[in-house]
């Protein structure tokens, strides 16, 4: 298990909680620290909190946040680059779940926040780790949602322990600092966070997944079901089809939403994704001539080093001299076995597959010393609530 550190009080009082139950339960436990780099003090700041964590017998990394920083959108680009940072560190340590120290007044100031136009969302207790790829197959838990701030301090206050201030949680220049002058410490009850969405969830378990990571449904299923559902269900599938990072716009999902109920056929594309409806089903796939992203294009493989290719598949071969590139164009020189295989897929799906490209220009879609696996149905099934516990074939 790992824990995100970065000095300040919420997770100094995470730390210490996560420290005494791994070290009830027998499990081993990992700090990461993000050092931004924004602040003069930031490498003090490192040195503290590995000072903390080794007087706890935990071990330590620092994580930096490296490379020039946007002249605007910094706390977005910043906590990108957390999640980021976290999400690969915890997975190269064995761990799936990391720990984040957000409390009730998170979810104050985001309600805040999106009172003065922001989109910002409440954190939730139990969420896949938003940064992808890096984030496949890690969770964030926030178990300090129902405490609030004061309260944290206080306990650590009382136990002559002390934190880290960081002073852009003052600086009226960020809309997080303005949300907190306006609510105070005199807020009253903690609010509650939202249970996850069931609806979205029975649309989620309704799905069928193919080969080729593909994702359909029986058009009565999405028909029955409530329309924001709907379009949530709708936006996260063509996401996890298309292997981006970047959700749809509302909008454009309750557009689809209009189509469905229409009950005729048709083809759409949303956020990289190919939607293909016809009178019984709807399937969603990867939308191969989508050359925007670039996620397509050939790609080298080295040996024994796992690659993720267009955010859908985690290629991995022993063998030199590989490239790794989409399907299209290259169907008619892939070999007997491949073709075989092919038959399984939607022909909507085919030209968006992996095809492995040898030195002397044979074409394979698997081949000995090839690992390859689609990411798109653990992807869906952790974005849509159906994962609910740390997975168990991790070991930190």
């Amino acid at each position: 298990m790992s824990v995100a550190y970065s000095g300040g009080g919420d997770s100094l009082a995470l730390l210490l909680a996560a420290h005494a139950w791994t070290a009830a339960h027998g499990r081993r436990l990992i700090v990461l620290h993000v050092d931004h780099g924004l602040q003069s003090a930031s490498a003090d700041w490192a040195r503290h909190c590995q000072t903390v964590a080794q007087d706890l017998g935990a071990r330590f990394q620092r994580l930096s946040w490296t490379g020039p920083k946007p002249a605007t959108g910094l706390p977005a680009a910043a906590r990108a680059a957390r999640h980021s940072l976290l999400a690969e560190a915890a997975r190269a340590a064995g761990a799936s779940v990391v720990l984040m120290g957000h409390t009730a007044d998170d979810v104050l100031e985001a309600r805040q926040m999106r009172c003065e136009g922001a989109t910002t969302p409440d954190p939730r207790a139990w969420s896949p780790s938003p940064a992808w790829p890096e984030g496949r197959g890690v969770f964030v838990l926030r178990p300090l949602l129902g405490a609030r701030r004061a309260e944290l301090r206080a306990q650590l206050a009382g136990q002559s322990l002390t934190w880290i201030e960081d002073p852009a949680n003052a600086d009226p220049t960020y809309a997080r600092a303005r949300a907190r002058a306006v609510l105070g410490p005199g807020e009253p009850d903690a609010p509650e966070t939202p249970p996850p969405d069931e609806a979205l969830t029975l649309l989620a378990r309704r799905a069928q997944h193919g080969e080729g990571g593909t994702i359909s449904w029986r058009r009565e299923d999405l028909r029955d079901g409530p329309d924001r559902a709907v379009a949530q269900v709708l936006s996260i599938a063509s996401l996890c089809a298309a292997g981006g990072a970047r959700p749809p716009r509302r909008a454009s999902a309750d557009r689809l939403v209009e189509l469905i109920a229409t009950g005729r056929s048709f083809v759409a594309t949303l956020a990289g994704a190919r939607l293909v409806a016809r009178a019984e089903t709807l399937l969603v796939v990867r939308e191969a001539g989508d050359a925007a992203r670039a996620g397509l294009t050939e790609t080298p493989l080295e040996e024994n080093s796992p690659l993720v290719w267009d955010g859908r598949f985690e290629v991995q071969t022993t063998r030199p001299g590989l490239q790794v590139g989409a399907l299209a164009g290259r169907m008619a020189r892939l070999a007997p076995e491949s073709r075989r295989w092919l038959a399984d897929v939607p022909a909507a799906a085919r030209k968006a597959l992996p095809a492995l490209i040898t030195a002397d220009g044979q074409v394979r879609l698997k081949m000995e010393g090839l690992s390859s696996h689609s990411l798109v149905r653990a992807r869906f099934e952790a974005a849509t609530g159906q994962v609910s516990r740390e997975p168990t074939q991790r070991l930190g």
